[in-house]
């Protein structure tokens, strides 16, 4: 599946995937692509640049032919149900050699058909289908819970990360500076004057740190935290507001996971003990649906709850915020070499020295 997100996400622009299990792209065709009786690809996408769903199938492991046959007879049953969308097939199959060689096959047919562009124009039941969700954080808790539940990640890895390894960097507070624009989904700092200038300014003013924190916000400065994804060479950023938005929607999420039987660790089956595996995935599949229907079920209060923590977020402190009750360090400094970049709620940072050669 890692495999499969890098190729399609990185590699081809396929925008946020999600579980087919969950109800597909169109909530008039939830409960087809529900149905138990069918045997459907794993994940869907929306890829904005062809105005087209993606429905993606990944193998693993030992792939051979009647596997991937497989697969592909998953996203036909897939393209039934879609097939008045445009739409787009993906095969992906990873295998690891005996003698460590890995290699991944991607088969591809594309399928016409209404583009979800124009579905979303006839009727404001579907998706949001063009632009980045924090775009449209302040009046849609649809964007607001998309864009919490996309971070989700994120979020739990700088809540974990250690103290001495996370900063908090100083971005424009003026949202609009750093939307969705320049041919990509997120801005690039250099080109947003007034960041670099007000950084400039406040290191300027004084030298110790809490007066820079004041200064800076009252100069419109914001301060997301961010973190060194370890492994990678990125720095991943978010805001106040969204990092307390993702704190409240994951309590939320424990509290169903709490009441949905089977999703707790003590109720999983011990590993020497005998199994039909597709006993165990039907029963698997069955806690998955009973967790995903408590969550709509309970969607327009959690939607409130974390409404409310996004917009208190913005006036507590990271202090209050962080489990740990401490402030990180403020970096208002200059970085050579450093590209950063940011979206309406979230930032992105790497060394001009990391990048692949040709992309410098």
């Amino acid at each position: 599946m890692t495999m499969t997100e890098w190729a399609c996400r990185y590699l081809m622009g396929l925008g946020q995937t999600w579980h087919i299990e969950d109800g597909g792209p169109d909530p008039a065709l939830r409960d087809l692509f529900r149905d138990p009786a069918r045997s459907l690809p794993d994940l869907w996408g929306l890829h904005t640049g062809e105005d087209a769903y993606w429905l993606i199938e990944a193998k693993g492991g030992n792939v051979r032919k009647n596997s991937l046959d497989e697969g592909w007879h998953q996203l036909k049953e897939g393209s039934k149900i879609l097939h008045s969308y445009q739409h787009r097939l993906i095969l992906c199959g990873a295998s690891v050699q005996r003698q460590g060689d890995l290699f991944l096959t991607i088969d591809h047919e594309r399928h016409s058909g209404k583009p979800p562009s124009a579905a979303h124009r006839e009727s404001s039941s579907r998706p949001q289908s063009v632009g980045v969700s924090e775009d449209y954080i302040g009046n849609s808790d649809d964007a607001l819970m998309g864009a919490a539940r996309t971070q989700m990640l994120v979020y739990l890895a700088m809540r974990s990360a250690p103290r001495q390894r996370v900063r908090a960097v100083g971005v424009s507070a003026d949202r609009s500076t750093h939307r969705a624009r320049f041919g990509g989904l997120t801005t690039p700092l250099e080109r947003v004057g007034s960041t670099q200038e007000m950084r400039r300014a406040a290191r300027a003013r004084t030298e110790n740190e809490d007066a820079r924190r004041a200064l800076s916000r009252s100069m419109g400065l914001d301060d997301f935290l961010s973190y060194r994804i370890p492994g990678t060479e990125l720095r991943l950023g978010m805001s106040r507001s969204l990092f307390a938005a993702c704190a409240q929607l994951h309590r939320e999420d424990a509290l169903i996971a709490e009441r949905t039987p089977g999703l707790r660790a003590e109720d999983q089956r011990v590993a020497d003990e005998p199994a039909d595996e597709d006993l165990q995935e039907e029963r698997r599949r069955r806690e998955r649906h009973l967790f995903r229907d408590q969550q709509e079920e309970l969607r327009t209060r959690v939607a409130l709850r974390v409404r409310n923590a996004y917009e208190q977020g913005a006036e507590r402190t990271w202090r209050e915020l962080l489990a740990n009750g401490q402030e990180p360090a403020l970096d208002l400094e200059e970085h050579p070499g450093l590209l950063e970049s940011a979206t309406s709620e979230t930032y992105l940072a790497v060394r001009q020295e990391d990048l692949p050669y040709e992309d410098r």
